[in-house]
């Protein structure tokens, strides 16, 4: 019947297993299970400790049950969204203590259980967005998940948030909580989380919009506002604190503003002064720029350093105002961004007060030549180093030039993607300019009009036949997606580091195109030279230190001090002897192998059948099985009232007792008590006892042993003699 109960064992694991196989087929070969969009009604069975990573997105799971994760102790990512989960059973996660992804979302959770994460303490990244409760609890379902790095929650009937649902947590990554129907917000709820570097909201009601980043401007760093408008009236942000703002970068995202409201919401933000960058994505501005100036100049400064807008909808605007009133808040601003946001021209009264900004990027809007004398009027823009203007309406390089000349300061200039189509013979550039990008522009050669300062220029993607320019400064050049037949000239550009000549025509070299540094006369370190040589001496000096450090460490025996060491050090932080009821045996007996049969058919059939019998513990026969040979030690010596060392030369010459023994005297004598009885089976100098077992040699001198008689009259002597010890 035994082998009856194994069979069936055997084969239920194998059935489970080839169940598994049939609605999972990616789960036999890997440890990565992929069972997403494969129709399920549950966990399949059979999982197993091998597995790591479980996709069971896209199906139809309705119900997690106790049993159906039990062994897969292993489990890091487990992802459940997209199904229709509406129960789980209480110890469903219950043995998934490795797991560090979670994705519950989008299913059908009325509630949240902290019961079910109570067991996940090493899980990082939790998704619960997308389900139909309606709040978290009256506690925090998350007090359990310590190491959680990211959170996504909420949903469209998500509701309310409570002061404690976020306790436990004091640091995170990313919180995303989706409120757009959130009605009610207590004060102080995500005030226990001390630091998020990420926080993104989706909210509609502005009142608790602004008791939220109240509670986060202490512990956000980066805020982003989804899907809100912002009517903004009179929110006051400062209170009665000390701490410093965490705030410094805030994001829009498909944000609506007004011209009422837009003064109230500068306002509002200007009062966190640690702000340093604003960004609006996908925004809305309902109005014409009609703003309330003198409230927004006599709030004073803003700290903002860095605005980047993209694909902002302006319902009107070619009726939009040119923004007069707000220079005084510009001086600051040292990175601009307006991409896609059709621009079509900056006033040169306002361009003229970007005093401190060096980077300013146009990409995709609608700039035209003749409105760049507005935009890059003289005096403009008086620091800037970096201009992008690609991907607008230019027409002309000759009236681009003569604009970008009034920037002194110049480094960066991208026009691409503008069609210029024609080129002209000569151009005037501002001497600093080191970049040009004039790839994808339709033009069909290279003039002088390129100034022969650049480090780098690039002309990818136009009409290219060839490259004549001398541009002895040049170090990189991309002549991709060209018509080139043939190389540059190399003596053109002496300084070249880095040529990208891809999708051209290319079918003849000369050997003038390949003209520059000689091979002969590159200096190469050893290194660079024989790298894979270099390599391989390093590998066998690291192996021969190696070595010598373990050949050192086996003949002064340093793994064996530095185990002793390391069970001295646990053994410290324990009691130095087990309470009298905890006494479980006499003594404990710590001999050699070699000598087992005197020990076990003399010694222990004396002792053990004496009256009153005395109680030993042998290692052969009391030791846990499966437990570390040191702990049995250890408990067995604390379970004994004394320690008898049957010494003799088979103890001495085999290494102690294969050194897992050699703790039992380590703890003894260290504690400097007289709960060592030492029996000597055979004559022994003590200086044959090896040097680092000095205390052992010490006691055989300072203290009376007992000697094994070969005479059978003295032996009664001594098993009495024997007896009494273990009694006192």
């Amino acid at each position: 019947w035994q082998i009856w109960a194994v069979y069936m064992v055997l084969a239920a694991g194998l059935s489970e297993e080839q169940a598994l196989k049939q609605a999972c087929p990616s789960c036999g070969a890997t440890q990565s299970c992929n069972c997403s969009s494969m129709g399920l009604d549950f966990i399949p069975s059979g999982l197993t400790g091998k597995i790591t990573m479980l996709n069971l997105a896209h199906n139809r799971i309705k119900h997690i049950r106790a049993h159906d994760l039990q062994q897969a102790v292993n489990l890091r990512a487990l992802l459940l969204q997209s199904n229709k989960i509406s129960s789980i059973d209480e110890d469903s996660f219950s043995s998934l203590g490795k797991l560090e992804l979670l994705d519950l979302s989008n299913n059908s959770l009325a509630h949240l259980s902290p019961v079910w994460f109570g067991h996940l303490f090493s899980l990082q990244h939790l998704h619960i967005q997308g389900n139909s409760y309606s709040d978290l609890g009256e506690s925090s379902p998350f007090s359990s998940l310590r190491n959680l790095s990211s959170l996504h929650l909420g949903n469209a009937q998500f509701s309310t948030i409570r002061q404690g649902n976020f306790e436990g947590i004091t640091l995170l990554n990313k919180l995303w909580i989706d409120g757009s129907n959130l009605s009610q917000y207590e004060p102080g709820s995500l005030k226990s989380i001390q630091k998020i570097n990420h926080m993104i909201i989706s909210i509609r009601r502005i009142d608790l919009f602004a008791s939220i980043v109240r509670d986060l401007l202490y512990s956000a760093i980066w805020l982003q506002v989804r899907e809100i408008k912002l009517d903004i009236e009179n929110e006051k942000l400062m209170q009665n604190s000390t701490l410093p703002f965490m705030i410094q970068k805030v994001t829009f995202t498909r944000v609506s503003f007004t011209d009422e409201h837009f003064g109230q919401v500068i306002m509002f933000w200007k009062q966190i002064t640690s702000l340093r960058e604003l960004e609006a994505i996908d925004c809305v501005l309902e109005g014409k720029g009609q703003w309330n100036t003198t409230q927004i100049v006599s709030s004073g400064q803003s700290s903002v350093e860095t605005i980047s807008i993209t694909n902002m909808t302006i319902l009107n605007f070619y009726l939009f105002f040119d923004l007069a009133g707000v220079e005084s808040q510009l001086s600051k601003l040292k990175r601009l961004s307006i991409q896609s946001s059709k621009v079509f021209m900056v006033p040169c009264t306002l361009a003229r007060h970007f005093s401190s900004l060096l980077y300013l990027d146009f990409h995709d809007n609608l700039l035209v030549n003749n409105r760049l004398s507005e935009t890059i009027c003289k005096d403009a823009w008086p620091s800037l180093q970096t201009l992008n203007l690609s991907k607008n309406s230019l027409k002309s390089l000759n009236q681009t030039a003569k604009y970008v000349i009034n920037l002194p300061k110049l480094i960066n200039l991208d026009i691409s993607q503008n069609n210029f189509g024609e080129i002209p013979d000569v151009c005037e550039w501002p001497e600093s300019l080191k970049y040009l990008n004039l790839s994808s522009t339709q033009i069909p050669k290279l003039t002088t009009c390129i100034p022969s300062t650049l480090e780098v220029l690039d002309v990818s993607a136009n009409k290219l036949k060839e490259f004549s320019l001398q541009l002895p400064f040049l170090k990189e050049l991309y002549l991709a997606k060209n018509q080139l037949k043939a190389l540059p000239d190399a003596a053109a550009t002496p300084n070249l580091a880095a040529l990208s000549m891809q999708r051209n025509k290319l079918n003849s070299f000369s050997k003038e195109e390949f003209e520059g540094a000689q091979v002969g006369a590159v200096q190469l370190s050893l290194m660079e030279c024989y790298r894979s040589l270099m390599v391989s001496l390093i590998c066998a000096l690291v192996f021969l230190v190696i070595l010598i450090l373990v050949a050192v460490g086996y003949k002064y025996h340093a793994v064996w001090y530095m185990r002793m060491t390391w069970a001295w050090l646990q053994a410290k932080r324990k009691p130095k002897r087990a309470p009298p009821k905890d006494i479980c045996y006499d003594a404990f007996v710590s001999y050699s192998e070699n000598d087992s049969s005197w020990v076990e058919n003399v010694m222990v059939q004396e002792l053990e059948q004496a009256c009153p019998p005395f109680r030993l513990c042998l290692h052969k026969r009391d030791f846990v099985p499966g437990k570390w040979i040191v702990d049995n030690i250890i408990d067995s010596i604390e379970k004994s009232h004394k320690t008898l060392f049957v010494l003799s030369e088979h103890f001495v010459q085999s290494e102690w007792c294969k050194y897992e023994l050699d703790f039992s005297h380590f703890r003894l004598f260290d504690e400097n008590n007289d709960a060592a009885i030492l029996i000597l089976l055979e004559p022994i100098q003590s200086q044959a006892i090896p040097k680092r077992f000095c205390k052992l040699r010490k006691i055989m001198n300072t203290k009376t042993y007992l000697e094994w008689p070969l005479e059978e009259e003295q032996q009664q002597m001594f098993w009495e003699n024997l007896k009494a010890a273990l009694k006192s």
